[in-house]
């Protein structure tokens, strides 16, 4: 009985304590579950639509300005070849010297048949004015006056094709001295002194390529061309000063000195890629543009009045590859918002629709929030203290 009562006196000891320890526990956690959880801070971006010049960037190469494949138009062995290779020369200046013998001796025969024609003809016309008189008083017969009268047409005919035989032949004298068509630069020679050429030949002697100025060939898309007529026609993209300006990009990113401006737009699609050819044109004085280069040009298409423009820091994707944002609503808690974006201006995104003037897009802390939870703004930008739009234009996304 003595050992049940002290059991049951240690049960009730040990029983104390946890209660005390459970108590100290409870008063120590509460002000943490009565309190409430600090909001988060973000940085936020406040938008504010302004101006920006749109633009966009197409791959493209160059191509000369005028290309001309020297052909010989005559037949012979060359004899001498006249420019160097890889120089500039002039429209006119004899590039190659064909063997003009036998196209020498063509021309003297033809100036001998026309001195021969021209001798029947001085004999004919003084027997025409003769009959005529005697034809008159029945001294000759008519017959005889209308032969004259015939031979006398018939020397001249000769004396014209005598003498367009001699222009001829003066013609393929002049081709024996190969001559350049155009003023530029020439390259190498595909013959040398010796080989044998003939009329119209499928292998040019050389090329010449006029440098300056120099096309630069682009394609767009059919569906940004669309695009950009509508946006032109509705009024929310305006045109740039007129006309549309271009700029290069080089193959190793460099910036071309000289801008360029569009020429034309090729009036078809191609059926295999859906792609407008554009030419834009641009002065070469120093021959840095080369036929042949890759380059990247810059069109300006114009100008947007109430364009948006975000950091990329705000812009993310979701599983769908959609582009979204966090904006801070009025009631200070979170929102995701679906983005359709355009091209780039520096590190922003160009936004088309999804955020109008005054939304507050989150672009510091996106980790520490999710829709629907509060957020406190610790710091707030504004679009009208970034880039400034007149100094660079967008980029239109392709």
């Amino acid at each position: 009985m003595k050992n049940m009562q002290k059991n049951l006196m240690l049960l009730g000891a040990a029983a104390a304590v946890v209660a005390t320890v459970a108590g100290c526990g409870g008063k120590q956690a509460g002000p943490a579950q009565g309190g409430a959880q600090q909001a988060p801070e973000v940085a936020v971006f406040t938008v504010a639509p302004q101006a920006l010049a749109m633009s966009t960037e197409l791959p493209g190469r160059t191509a000369a300005y005028q290309v001309a494949e020297v052909r010989p138009q005559v037949g012979g062995l060359i004899q001498k070849r006249l420019f160097t290779e890889g120089g500039d020369v002039k429209a006119g200046v004899q590039l190659y010297q064909i063997d003009a013998a036998t196209y020498e001796a063509a021309f003297n025969s033809a100036k001998a048949n026309l001195a021969k024609a021209k001798a029947n003809l001085a004999a004919a016309a003084p027997k025409v004015a003769r009959y005529k008189e005697l034809v008159a008083i029945e001294g000759v017969s008519r017959q005889d006056y209308d032969d004259a009268v015939a031979a006398h047409e018939q020397a001249k005919a000769e004396v014209e094709a005598a003498q367009a035989a001699v222009d001829s032949a003066r013609i393929n004298v002049d081709y024996a001295k190969v001559a350049s068509p155009i003023s530029g630069r020439i390259s190498r020679s595909n013959v040398t002194p010796g080989a044998l050429v003939t009329a119209g030949q499928a292998t040019a002697l050389t090329t010449v390529q006029q440098l300056d100025p120099m096309y630069v060939d682009v394609t767009q898309s059919s569906e940004e061309l669309l695009r950009l007529k509508r946006e032109m026609d509705s009024g929310s993209l305006k045109k740039a000063n007129g006309q549309a300006a271009v700029t290069l990009l080089l193959a190793d990113g460099s910036k071309y000195a000289l801008p360029g401006k569009l020429q034309f737009s090729d009036v078809s699609v191609d059926p295999g890629t859906g792609n407008v050819t554009l030419r834009a044109l641009f002065p070469n004085p120093k021959h840095d543009l080369l036929p042949g280069m890759f380059v990247r040009a810059v069109l300006e298409t114009g100008v947007s009045e109430q364009a948006i423009a975000v950091p990329q820091m705000g812009v993310t994707r979701n599983p769908k590859g959609e582009a979204t944002a966090l904006v801070l609503n009025k009631e200070g808690k979170v929102e995701q918002r679906l983005l359709q974006t355009g091209g780039t201006i520096g590190d922003k995104w160009l936004v088309k629709s999804g955020l109008v003037a005054g939304d507050r897009v989150i672009v510091e802390g996106l980790q520490k929030v999710k829709p629907g939870a509060p957020a406190v703004v610790a710091k707030n930008t504004t679009g009208s203290t970034t880039t400034a739009a007149a100094d660079k234009p967008a980029i239109a996304a392709r």
